[in-house]
């Protein structure tokens, strides 16, 4: 039997359409605080967030998130924060060594931890929230808007709010497809069939190959959503970001 927090954490679903209902300051600031005590590098919390909710920066910012997060009420925009670090270090008379890729991924888990503790609490307030996958197509852009210094670089960004529907749930892979006992257990053909099975057999996922004309549900990844000349020119310009954010230094 599950208890109420692995029956909070199974009851997860994605959430894009939400009530024009504002997000309260102090259930705002209750949810942030839950998220600053997730576990972290050294305890230096080498992370950010910035609550966007005025209209017009919300529009700006959905517009760079290609539409996404619209009607939401909150945009939240997570990101690796190594000039709060710095500035304390320079300001004791200390180097300042973490503008570089061990600490920007170093960050990167900070801040992912920070984020999913934070979705946590807002599902326990009601509220709820969608996981936008474009902050890292428009870096600079976000980062711009933002008004974010040299040593602040975007990764995570969250739409949230008050549901105005109820969410369905989303089809997960089986245990057996992630876990593995001791070591890593490589895929046999009939392993991956098996664990994929799930997803190709998904209602939304059929009628998305459907309309899509594709073979199976791998090409709508690989030829329409993530296809790889996209995937290497978003690398390049996260690259060029990262070194402009001073977070590639040697």
């Amino acid at each position: 039997m599950k208890n109420s927090t692995e029956k909070l954490l199974c009851a997860h679903a994605t959430v894009r359409q939400y009530q024009e209902k504002a997000i309260p300051d102090d259930v705002m600031g209750r949810i942030i605080e839950c998220g600053s005590r997730a576990s972290n590098t050294g305890n230096m919390q080498l992370y950010s967030v910035i609550v966007t909710q005025e209209a017009e920066r919300r529009k700006a910012l959905s517009d760079l998130h290609f539409g996404q997060g619209a009607s939401a009420p909150a945009l939240l925009t997570v990101c690796v924060d190594v000039n709060r670090y710095h500035h304390w270090c320079r300001q004791r008379g200390c180097d300042e060594p973490y503008g570089n890729l061990l600490w920007f991924l170093s960050g990167l888990v900070d801040a992912s931890l920070f984020a999913q503790n934070l979705c946590v609490a807002a599902e326990s307030e009601g509220l709820g929230f969608c996981y936008l996958g474009t902050v890292m197509y428009n870096t600079e852009a976000i980062a711009r808007l933002l008004e974010l210094p040299k040593g602040v670089v975007p990764v995570i960004a969250l739409s949230m709010g008050y549901p105005a529907t109820p969410a369905p749930l989303s089809e997960r892979l089986p245990m057996e497809g992630i876990m593995h006992r001791e070591v890593y257990h490589d895929y046999s053909d009939s392993d991956i069939d098996r664990i994929h099975e799930v997803r190709e057999n998904f209602p939304f996922n059929q009628e998305m190959v459907r309309q899509n004309g594709t073979r199976n549900l791998a090409e709508i990844f690989t030829k329409i959503r993530y296809p790889h000349k996209a995937n290497v020119d978003i690398s390049n310009a996260l690259l060029q970001f990262l070194h402009q954010a001073g977070m590639m230094d040697q």
